[in-house]
């Protein structure tokens, strides 16, 4: 099916299941402890071997040489593997990263070696016994040494352009009555999952069967071909639950390109594990940024003069950071410029995580926003609402498909009872704390691709779906299902979804915020065909069939649906393709956040006691799950705001707090009750479900508003994130 007009009227917008607050299809076994995760498969080998890897004690140079003697003669193993006898190992075509140091170390913690054992003690303990040698390089470590020497940005897939100019940015800004010119930075920061990179490798001939835990199996699946140098036919990977990805587990990392190496050495399935600090220092994480935002207005607050520029740095080859999207489309102003400028270090690759370019990005950008607004002696929120736009910035003749921005704002601020706050900083008061409010603006891309889906109604007249969607703690599972007994008219409990395999139709998986939309889509396609196909054989015209409460109806005539596979299962696969309507419109969704914090007058110990979100992401298909994905990247963003930070050894190139020990995340004591409106809205340029994601909007903007709510608490602006008390304690008021 190809989607390629604005959606109208179909089965979907009955509203009966879709839309409704389900709880999770996989609720109760995650609770339980009975949903299997990748390492936790017990029963797909009789003879499961157990890998470790030895990662390099350098962040740069070269291995001179490497004993593994002693590692191979010890108790339990099964093989050593290294470059010397990994066989040719490729790279895939989303991350730049080597899977192993070959003898070229490119960062820190890059695996050296990887040990098999019978047991995963026995595989650690030998791991200990290799000797390696290195030739130490010198390597480049620091961003801001860079700063006047990285290029723009390459053109790349992703991310948008890294260069772009509308109007006379310079000489508007140079004229103009009003402006900032400030500079924002935005740590190295770790997707820090629940579950490790965890893959269990089983060869059978030469097929590869891999249980692991990855976002999208359809760049798994060609990346690791590529690595491997063998056909994607004789690949498969499993993927049923997934403890968290964040965009860490987009495609191929090292565990599983390494568990298939070792599996095959070893002649034996491989069970491999990420340890943390090599999850840290050897997978992908959000690169560090350093941004100059230059807004300029004049006297009454219409932006004239928009400037964005960001510095961030990777890997030779890798991808930028696209810190300007946000900039480039959320506000008027007939004067644009952004650049993206990319330096090359070595330390691990820079990539996707929540919201790429948006979260970073907004960080600086919405600090930006207030600042102007403070010297206009403009509410935030009316300037805001002032420099909306119904077009895309860049390109006035391109109308958004929906933007509700300013109901965003509207409604959370009339929620949240901001009229409440004093504009002047420092003036409130609870006790020993000083208490602030702040606000910023939200807007994330809704991309949507290609997405398919099979399905079959059996006698019983239970529908199943097959798709190689994933679940990475989202709710996919329960959406799939209120999407298809939407559209077949059959209770949730008739539905069984299977996702997260790669030999089911293919979807873009989880990631970009495009997951919901694009296999909500699939679906609807695959269901379009099956109801095609029970009303062809029920006998029924398909144009004015009507699929409800189990049945098929057209006047006077109702038949179950189950009648249709009398003589066997009844098996339609589908995909929904998409026309030119993402060039036609510019369809993005938006948001704005709400916070309220206590900054201790004494300590500086920050507080976040109350935030609101409140979200536009077209269609919500269940509230109860998209709530969930909001309130988590707010918790998220507080994170980003106030503690998460990889810090960097410059001197000898690693990232120096990789656990979960040093690597400070929220954890309950330190989130208040989080409220989440959504506003009430459809977008028909999207898809005909006309949903969109709203994973990763509840992250961005979270942290600026948290940013901008403790310069209003104490008057002390701080632009280096995060927001510690070392950075603002010796500027507190004074304590009267």
């Amino acid at each position: 099916m190809k989607f390629d007009t604005l959606a109208g009227q179909n089965p979907i917008d009955r509203l009966k299941v879709v839309g409704q607050p389900v709880d999770r299809f996989e609720a109760k076994l995650k609770t339980t402890g009975t949903a299997t995760y990748a390492y936790e498969h017990h029963d797909i080998a009789p003879n499961v071997a157990y890998g470790y890897i030895l990662g390099a004690a350098i962040a740069k140079g070269r291995i001179t040489s490497i004993d593994i003697r002693q590692a191979e003669a010890a108790p339990g193993v099964l093989a050593v593997v290294t470059h010397r006898n990994a066989g040719p190992l490729g790279v895939g075509k989303f991350y730049v990263q080597r899977m192993l140091a070959a003898p070229d170390v490119d960062h820190y913690h890059q695996p050296v070696a990887v040990v098999v054992a019978e047991t995963f003690e026995q595989a650690r303990a030998a791991s200990s016994l290799i000797r390696v040698d290195y030739t130490r390089g010198e390597g480049r470590f620091d961003l801001a040494a860079q700063l006047e020497s990285a290029p723009v940005a390459p053109q790349m897939q992703f991310g948008g352009p890294t260069q772009t100019d509308v109007g006379d940015f310079e000489g508007a800004f140079a004229a103009a009555e009003v402006k900032i010119d400030e500079t924002y930075v935005v740590p190295d920061q770790a997707h820090a999952m629940m579950e490790p990179h965890a893959t269990i490798a089983r060869w059978d001939g030469d097929r590869l069967t891999c249980w692991t835990s990855i976002q999208q199996m359809n760049w798994g699946i060609r990346d690791l071909g590529l690595i491997l140098g063998i056909p994607r036919e004789n690949l498969r990977l499993i993927s049923p639950f997934i403890g968290g990805g964040f965009g860490g587990k987009g495609t191929v990392q090292a565990d599983l390109a390494l568990a298939a190496v070792c599996a095959r050495a070893a002649r034996r399935p491989v069970k491999l594990a990420l340890q943390r600090p090599i999850m840290f220092n050897s997978t992908i994480h959000r690169p560090k940024t350093i941004q100059r935002i230059r807004l300029a207005a004049t006297r009454d607050g219409r932006l004239t003069a928009v400037g964005h520029e960001s510095w961030s740095g990777n890997l030779a080859g890798g991808r930028t950071e696209p810190a300007t999207l946000s900039t480039r489309a959320l506000y008027a102003g007939p004067n644009r410029m952004t650049r993206v400028r990319l330096a090359t270090l070595d330390l691990a690759e820079g990539n996707a995580m929540r919201a790429p370019g948006e979260a970073p990005g907004l960080m600086a950008l919405e600090i930006a926003m207030d600042e102007l607004a403070e010297k206009l002696g403009v509410d935030p929120v009316d300037f805001r609402i002032l420099n909306d736009t119904q077009v895309d910035p860049e390109k006035p003749d391109r109308p958004f498909s929906s933007r509700p921005f300013v109901e965003c704002l509207r409604l959370g601020a009339d929620r949240f009872g901001w009229s409440a706050r004093k504009a002047e900083p420092g003036q409130v008061r609870d006790g020993h704390w000083l208490i602030g409010m702040g606000m910023a603006g939200a807007i994330r891309g809704a991309p949507i691709s290609k997405a398919g889906a099979r399905l079959r109604l059996d006698r019983h007249g239970v529908v199943t779906v097959e798709t190689d969607m994933t679940d990475i703690g989202t709710g996919s599972y329960t959406i799939v299902q209120q999407t298809a007994a939407e559209m077949m008219g059959v209770p949730l409990d008739k539905v069984v979804a299977r996702l997260g395999d790669s030999s089911f139709p293919e979807t873009p998986g989880s990631g970009g915020q495009q997951g919901a939309p694009s296999v909500t889509a699939g679906v609807y396609a695959a269901c379009m065909k099956l109801r095609e196909a029970i009303a062809q054989r029920l006998g029924f015209n398909g144009v004015d069939a009507e699929f409800t409460d189990g049945e098929v109806r057209s006047g006077n005539r109702s038949v179950p649906i189950a009648r249709a596979a009398d003589d066997g299962d009844l098996v339609v696969e589908d995909s929904m393709e998409f026309g030119d309507l993402a060039k036609r419109y510019a369809i993005q969704t938006f948001g704005a956040h709400f916070a309220e914090v206590g900054v201790n007058a004494f300590t500086g110990e920050i507080r976040v006691r109350r935030m609101l979100a409140a979200c536009a992401a077209g269609r919500i298909l269940n509230p109860k799950t998209a709530r969930s994905q909001v309130i988590g990247g707010m918790t998220m963003g507080i994170g980003a705001a106030l503690m998460e930070e990889m810090a960097v050894d410059k001197r000898l190139g690693f990232f120096v707090n990789h656990d979960l020990a040093g690597y400070e995340v929220p954890v309950h004591a330190d989130i208040p009750h989080l409220e989440v409106l959504f506003v009430d809205e459809v977008d028909p340029a999207i898809s005909p479900v006309k949903a969109k994601g709203v994973g990763e909007l509840g992250l961005t903007g979270v942290a600026p508003a948290v940013a901008n709510a403790v310069y209003n608490a104490t008057g002390v602006r701080v632009r280096d994130y995060p927001i510690t008390l070392d950075k603002f304690l010796d500027r507190l008021p004074a304590i009267a």
